[in-house]
């Protein structure tokens, strides 16, 4: 860049600051300190929207050179506008506008304050379907619960009231971080796996975290199955992990040996029964083609087994932590949220020893111990057969759930309008909408009839998902499907209203 080009863009991104601010930079009167009429005049912009978020202010060099004052001048106006939170610096990149003045007594704006890290973190899906779920005047077939209805509530007073008899302390004393001796070995006999090898941890989502701090650095790439969890495509997103799908659908081994070579990724990560979203369940030969790959490029597996116990059919695969007797390549992790109730927070990792002891270590900071009495009871649960009657019972519910919501969208929702593939298991109904229908138009239409579902596009690590929208089968009793699917059959009709160009995006 010539001299004469320097100082006309020089005066351009000054021009661009005082224009958006309407002042005269001429006439800025000097009788107080100079940096904080500065901090005032950019202050001001914000709080009157003058100023956007990502607004870059012009380099320190080009506001002193244009403003006839000192650079030391103009970088104590912006380090006090870095110290409310209102700016954030970025060596090499320039100083950018990243939040406007809290209202009321704030003293400063306290989303810059935020880490770059966190604000990644936007997304409030799951959130918002947790809410959703415990809202009594909203039909919910968006959060991935089971038919609470059946939850063993007198087994599970008299275990509690059991182990308190025995021992009032035990469930109040300070945990191993690990889980409780008992529990770990509760899970060893009826899952699989020696005790040692266990990490109890507060639900799948929890594990899932500790997992992504424990094995990806920023900038790793991470397969995930395509479209897959959208906890665990939050979870390897916040921890700076470049997120490759793998289409599930097709399941081609020869496509994953591919992203394998291209990637070089860090670890693989799948639902493999049962799937979250589609239901998909991975054959023994596709099952065995993933773990020899596996094995030949040196990348772990993360296996979330959270469905398995809900088969409707005949009982699925062996899962890929106990097919891989040889490598040691299989972190395993599941849940109690979909086998008994998501309020417990239980879940655990099974992995070879060195792993738990790290993701150990990442937990204690915190969460020093996952609560002692729920580990304790789901223990006593595990050992008297409750636990086990418990999920024949559940099977059979969900089983007249799935069928229910399937007869009812198959008699209201006219043919071509939503296609679907009947599960063997997990809680999911995968819908795919005719082409010229949103999700999302169909997901606001059905909002104003009190009746919420997901869209595809949260389970997508790229784009994907837009005519795709996900139903939670077991959520509702069976007797409230004929109710969501007549509401479902108008909103897609509403959808189908709209102008084509809101249809296609263009």
């Amino acid at each position: 860049m010539t001299a004469g080009a320097r100082v006309r863009h020089d005066v351009a991104s000054v021009n661009e600051l005082f224009g958006a601010l309407r002042v005269d930079p001429t006439r800025m009167p000097r009788t107080r300190p100079f940096y904080q009429r500065l901090v005032d005049l950019v202050e001001k912009g914000l709080t009157q929207g003058r100023l956007d978020d990502g607004f870059q202010l012009p380099p320190e060099r080009d506001l002193a050179r244009a403003l006839r004052i000192s650079r030391t001048t103009v970088v104590s106006a912006y380090r006090e506008l870095e110290a409310r939170g209102l700016v954030r610096g970025y060596v090499g990149r320039g100083t950018f506008v990243c939040a406007r003045p809290d209202p009321g007594s704030a003293p400063f704006a306290w989303r810059g304050k935020v880490s770059a890290a966190a604000l990644q973190s936007s997304r409030t899906t799951v959130r918002d379907l947790v809410r959703d779920a415990a809202n009594p005047s909203l039909l919910s077939f968006a959060a991935g619960q089971p038919a609470l209805e059946l939850f063993p509530t007198k087994d599970f007073r008299d275990a509690t009231e059991s182990i308190l008899s025995r021992d009032g302390t035990a469930p109040w004393r300070l945990g191993a971080t690990e889980g409780e001796p008992l529990f770990r070995e509760a899970i060893s006999e009826r899952f699989g796996g020696a005790p040692d090898n266990v990490l109890v941890v507060a639900g799948a989502q929890q594990g899932l975290d500790l997992l992504a701090r424990c094995l990806v650095d920023p900038g790793d790439a991470v397969i995930v199955d395509r479209p897959g969890y959208l906890g665990a495509i939050d979870s390897f997103r916040s921890a700076g992990a470049r997120l490759v799908g793998w289409d599930l659908l097709r399941a081609d081994a020869g496509e994953l040996e591919e992203l394998l070579l291209r990637y070089r990724p860090k670890l693989l990560y799948l639902n493999p029964t049962h799937q979250n979203p589609t239901g998909v369940t991975l054959p023994l030969r596709v099952r065995r083609d993933v773990l020899e790959l596996a094995a030949r490029y040196r990348v772990p597996i993360v296996e979330d087994d959270t469905y398995r116990e809900l088969s409707l059919a005949s009982p699925p695969p062996p899962s890929l932590y106990t097919l891989d007797q040889a490598h040691n390549i299989v972190i395993h992790l599941n849940s109690f949220s979909k086998m008994l109730a998501p309020g417990l927070r239980l879940g655990w990792i099974s992995a070879v020893p060195s792993i738990v002891e790290q993701l150990a270590m990442i937990k204690q900071r915190v969460d020093p111990h996952t609560h002692n009495l729920s580990q304790l009871v789901v223990a006593e649960l595990l050992r008297n057969g409750v636990f086990d009657r418990h999920v024949t019972r559940l099977r059979a519910e969900h089983r007249l759930r799935r069928d229910a919501l399937v007869r009812a969208l198959r008699q209201h929702v006219p043919g071509g309008q939503l296609r679907f593939a009947v599960p063997e298991g997990g809680l999911y109904l995968w819908c795919q909408l005719a082409p010229a229908v949103r999700a999302e138009a169909v997901r606001e239409a059905a909002m104003r009839e009190s009746v919420v579902f997901l869209t595809g596009e949260p389970f997508y690590v790229d784009r994907g998902g837009a005519h795709e929208l996900r139903l939670c089968y077991t959520a509702q009793p069976a007797d409230r499907a004929e109710d969501g699917a007549r509401a479902l059959a108008r909103a897609i009709a509403a959808a189908a209203r709209e102008p084509a160009s809101l249809a296609t995006g263009a």
